[in-house]
Order: structure tokens, then C-alpha cells, then sequence
């Protein structure tokens, strides 16, 4: 097999691959800079959980499990280190308020705070969660149980987000309520599987 006949199979596998992501997320966008980003070393930083607070203290070890278990990184800090990490360092608590007010604010991925947010988790690359849902509700006369989730990816030494998505899901049920952390897993494994490594 020649070398351009082997190419063609692999680019459509990708575009492929590529175009099936894009259309089983609710929203995907991957910046073109994302071919060349492998990060070795990567964290989740706490999630803000905005009206859902029972989702605090949850979502992130859920998140942080299934980006451990895919294999693609070197080392995935883990929930309990970060609580440890930012317990004993002010500077770097004060570097990752100032960077989130920043982004949420004016939508500025500041790259001086997040080069100290990548020095103080000692990672190339970290993963914001936010909470879109996190209930029990009624749709379409049908009750559900409803987790959603959107996630930015961060180049930690430049500040680009790389790659920022959203995807929720809702399970039906009559009885037996689903767990909405169950959901969540199911969400953030759509969401991980999507994103750019």
C-alpha cells in the first residue's frame, strides 16, 4: 500500500471522528491551534456549580475520573491534590479568583494568571467545568433526571482555550428516581471523549 492510498482511509477516519464529536455534543468549538496540543499533565479546577449547589464537591472527582481513565495524560491531578495545593498556597487561591472573574466577566483568558495557575498545579493544560443543570424536572410530560455540563480546555503556559463544549442529558424514569451523578458521568464521558489531546 502506497503511502498517499494508507492517507486517504486515515483522513476520512478523522473527519469522520471529528464530524461524529461535533454532532453528539450539544456545542463544540476546537480551536485550530488543538492539532499541535498534547499536553503531558493536566487538572481540574474546581467547577462552579452556579445554582446547583448539591453538585459541589461532586462534579469534579466525576470529571477528574474519567479524564484519568481515558490514558491520554501523564498525570491527571486529582481532586484532593488540588484542595491541597490551593490550601497551602494564597497566591495561587488569588491567581485562580482573579483568572475565573476574568473569564467570566469579559471573557478573558488572561495568560499571565494562567501560566500561574499551570506553575502552581505543575500542569500543561487545565479543564473548567460549569454546571448547566443539575435536577430533576419535568419535559415533554415526562420526568427526568437532567445533568449538564460545558467545559473549557486551557493551554496553561499561553492562555488559549483550546477547545470549549456543552452537552447535557436527561434520563426518563416513572418510579426509581436516576442518580443525577450517574448522568453527570455519562455527560462529562460524552463531553472527554470529544476533547482535544
Amino acid at each position: 500500500m502506497t503511502r498517499k492510498s494508507f492517507g486517504i482511509p486515515v483522513l476520512i477516519f478523522l473527519i469522520f471522528l471529528l464530524a461524529a464529536c461535533g454532532g453528539s455534543l450539544r456545542y463544540a468549538q476546537t480551536a485550530p491551534e488543538a492539532k499541535n496540543f498534547h499536553p503531558g499533565k493536566i487538572t481540574v479546577l474546581p467547577a462552579d456549580v452556579g445554582i446547583y449547589p448539591e453538585a459541589g464537591g461532586v462534579i469534579d472527582p466525576i470529571v477528574t475520573t474519567v479524564l484519568a481513565d481515558r490514558g491520554w495524560f501523564s498525570h491527571v491531578v486529582s481532586t484532593d491534590e488540588v484542595k491541597k495545593i490551593l490550601a497551602s498556597s494564597e497566591e495561587l487561591r488569588r491567581a485562580l479568583t482573579e483568572y475565573t472573574q476574568k473569564l467570566q466577566t469579559v471573557s478573558f483568558s488572561d495568560p499571565d494568571l494562567s501560566r500561574k495557575i499551570g506553575e502552581g498545579f505543575a500542569v500543561d493544560a487545565f479543564l473548567i467545568v460549569h454546571v448547566d443543570y443539575w435536577n430533576y424536572a419535568v419535559e415533554n410530560d415526562n420526568k427526568v433526571a437532567k445533568a449538564g455540563l460545558a467545559m473549557k480546555l486551557v493551554e496553561a503556559a499561553t492562555g488559549k482555550i483550546i477547545w470549549k463544549a456543552a452537552h447535557d442529558e436527561s434520563r426518563e424514569y416513572k418510579f426509581f428516581k436516576p442518580a443525577i451523578p450517574d448522568v453527570a458521568k455519562s455527560v462529562a464521558k460524552d463531553m472527554i471523549y470529544c476533547m482535544p489531546h
